[in-house]
């Protein structure tokens, strides 16, 4: 695949969701990717080898027992040919195989290496997934478990931005550097729209505005967010709802009256901001 990373040699030994996503993110760009797993396989590729096989499209993967000589050995071969180095790994497990990246850097100058690790500094050693994450900052709500691991999809766009950057800096500097990503920082981020109450029950993007909030049809949901005022103006005129009338009742009474897909349609030749929810 030709883009603005063809060219560009990517190296991976991270398994489970964020590194993989950061490697097919760099190899859609035109990155070419070797991936290393070790005897065991990736987790992945028992419980979502759908999703893992799409991960990993189009790139070369090899298995190799880091923990021998022989293992350590093949993977030194690779790095000499690498611009990017990707792991998820604990520092210390880095250490123990000779890839944290200071013992990196100083066999191979030129690599780029992006760590993610769960909480930045010294809090990298501390375990943790997508769920601890992200319910230690307010994105668990109700005892419900979250719709998706928003918090690893968003590391690996990170990770992906920070191997951009790192050879960036090393087109100016010469060397690779080293850059961390941590995903508990990720999920402060993904939580700021918490924080400042706009997601909460009844904020302004958490059901507080009647032409932001999803709606039951007579089959289906569709969700509505028709935020801007020129949006908010036409689907009033389309619905022929007074201004003064605008309630979360009265939308809840129209939309009632017709399917999801229809609504969807309805919407769409009108340019109003509309869609049929979708089940996954």
């Amino acid at each position: 695949m030709t883009g603005p990373l063809e060219g560009v040699r990517v190296l991976s030994i991270a398994i489970n969701l964020p590194g993989p996503a950061a490697v097919a993110r760099l190899a859609s760009q035109g990155a070419r990717v070797t991936t290393v797993l070790p005897p065991t396989g990736d987790p992945m590729e028992q419980f979502a080898r759908a999703y893992f096989d799409e991960l990993h499209e189009g790139q070369t993967i090899e298995r190799a027992d880091l923990k021998s000589d022989e293992g350590r050995a093949r993977l030194d071969e690779l790095l000499a040919e690498t611009d990017i180095f990707l792991t998820s790994s604990r520092p210390s497990a880095l250490a123990r195989l000779g890839l944290d990246h200071a013992t990196v850097s100083g066999r191979h100058t030129h690599v780029c290496q992006v760590d993610i690790v769960g909480h930045p500094g010294d809090g990298a050693e501390i375990a943790g997934h997508d769920l601890t994450y992200q319910a230690g900052t307010g994105l668990v709500r109700d005892g419900r478990m979250p719709a998706t691991t928003v918090v690893d999809l968003a590391g690996a766009e990170r990770a992906a931005g920070e191997a951009a950057a790192a050879l960036v800096e090393r087109a100016r500097t010469g060397r690779g550097s080293r850059r961390e990503v941590a995903l508990s920082d990720l999920a402060h981020a993904m939580a700021r729209p918490v924080v400042h109450g706009l997601t909460v029950p009844g904020g302004l993007l958490g059901g507080g505005l009647p032409v932001y909030d999803v709606y039951a049809a007579s089959e289906g949901h569709v969700a509505l967010a028709a935020l801007e005022p020129h949006f908010t103006t036409r689907l009033l005129t389309a619905l022929e709802i007074n201004p003064d009338d605008l309630s979360r009742e009265r939308l809840a009474e129209v939309f009632a009256q017709r399917t999801a897909v229809e609504w969807q349609q309805w919407a769409d030749e009108r340019d109003i901001p509309l869609a049929a929810v979708a089940i996954a």
